[in-house]
């Protein structure tokens, strides 16, 4: 791609393009702060790399095919005069800005958590000790093999969020994604060996939350303190089971934030964080599942929200950044379209244990409802709709047999 914008023109960001809407979010905000966005993807097919607010696409390799290979290209864009900072969108990209922070710093500030902080996040184990610590609830955790009492409802899940060599024995240029979510109904013993041998290390089991009610604690934080937060509750996800956001309201509850932060300052964060919880139903307290230490996939209706975390996160990396305070609206909502057309297919086509599949014609009435109430949409937009047309193409590719 031949850029419109060239260094002399001013400062730029680096963001990673990858296929949930984060990059294009960070496209659009940085854009309107006049910085210009060099697009760095290993795909030709990104969205990111279709948007108006698109000033330069760099190829680089996969981190999933080549760690070391990815992190030399964003090195080699860091040198640049002209880049201020790194946007991290994934596990990969926090990944390799922590575990080489000293060479990157070399280049620009590194507004993103150290190696310690960031295996306090990416380990599981490490995590929830952290949240014990800190008085915030969590659901029973341990180490698969400890799993003595199979006639409760459990999961299984990976204790590491990333398969790399600072956590599990692989090479340096390694660099994978775990399996997901396995679900033990009542009675069923774990199969530890399968199931440590199919995650690539010995997995967590976890007290199974019986709840609809999820919901995020969104932060910047700035050397231990908070630069500026949001929440939302998840009304639907990719699948009635869960998983990324589909559709989503912004919410203020004192429990959360107060959860939340005190997660995060036990951990004295540094940079991004996004911290999942469900709310039990019976005690209403805030259970944590995990936290995202990057960019979320649901960014777009954060700044929609009003609340424009990749510009705050730009003042971070350029000295810093004033407390931002609970500057956005509450009570709004916004959809991922395509999150939520595979929300209503997992009702047709998927069976979760332990979850209750609901009516198909009720949830397509609510669908519905709610894209005449809350139009907001994290690809959609009048100014910028390439992006969303690319998304679209992807998305029938992705079904087309064969693939």
């Amino acid at each position: 791609m031949e850029p419109d914008w060239t260094e002399a023109d001013g400062s730029a960001a680096v963001v990673p393009a990858i296929d949930a809407p984060s990059s294009v979010a960070c496209l659009r905000s940085l854009a309107e702060r006049g910085v210009g966005t060099i697009v760095a993807s290993e795909s030709p097919t990104a969205p990111a790399l279709a948007s108006a607010f698109c000033d330069e696409g760099i190829a680089v390799p996969a981190p999933d095919d080549d760690l070391l290979a990815y992190r030399d290209s964003l090195l080699a864009l860091a040198r640049r005069p002209a880049v201020r900072t790194i946007v991290p969108v994934r596990e990969a990209d926090v990944y390799v800005l922590s575990r080489y922070r000293e060479a990157f710093a070399r280049s620009m500030q590194t507004p993103w958590p150290d190696m310690e902080a960031l295996a306090a996040v990416q380990d599981r184990r490490r995590l929830f000790d952290a949240a014990d610590r800190a008085g915030v609830g969590a659901p029973e955790t341990g180490p698969v093999s400890d799993l003595d009492d199979p006639a409760r409802e459990w999961i299984v899940k990976p204790r590491y969020s990333i398969l790399a060599d600072a956590y599990v024995d692989c090479e340096p240029d390694e660099c994978t994604a775990p399996p997901s979510t396995t679900y033990l109904p009542p009675g069923t013993e774990p199969d530890v060996e399968g199931l440590t041998a199919e995650m690539g290390h010995e997995p967590i089991y976890q007290a199974y939350v019986r709840t609809p009610h999820e919901y995020g604690f969104f932060a910047l934080y700035d050397e231990g303190e908070p630069v500026a937060t949001f929440q939302h509750r998840q009304r639907r996800g990719y699948s009635y089971a869960g998983g990324p956001s589909a559709f989503r309201e912004s919410v203020d509850i004192p429990d959360l934030e107060a959860a939340g932060l005190a997660l995060l300052d036990e951990l004295d964060w540094h940079g991004l964080a996004m911290v999942e919880f469900l709310r039990d139903e019976a005690t209403g307290e805030f259970k944590l599942m995990e936290i995202n230490p990057r960019f979320w996939s649901s960014l777009p209706f954060s700044v929609q929200a009003g609340a424009d975390f990749p510009s705050y996160y730009w003042d971070l990396s350029n000295g810093g950044c004033d407390p931002v305070g609970a500057a956005y609206d509450v009570g709004v909502a916004g959809h991922l379209l395509r999150g939520e057309l595979c929300y209503l297919y997992s009702i047709l086509a998927d069976d979760v244990d332990l979850v209750d599949r609901p009516s198909f014609p009720a949830e397509l009435a609510s669908v519905a409802r709610s894209l005449v109430a809350q139009p907001r949409f994290d690809y959609l937009r009048r100014d910028d709709p390439r992006p969303f047309v690319r998304d679209v193409r992807n998305a029938i590719a992705s079904i087309r047999p064969g693939r």
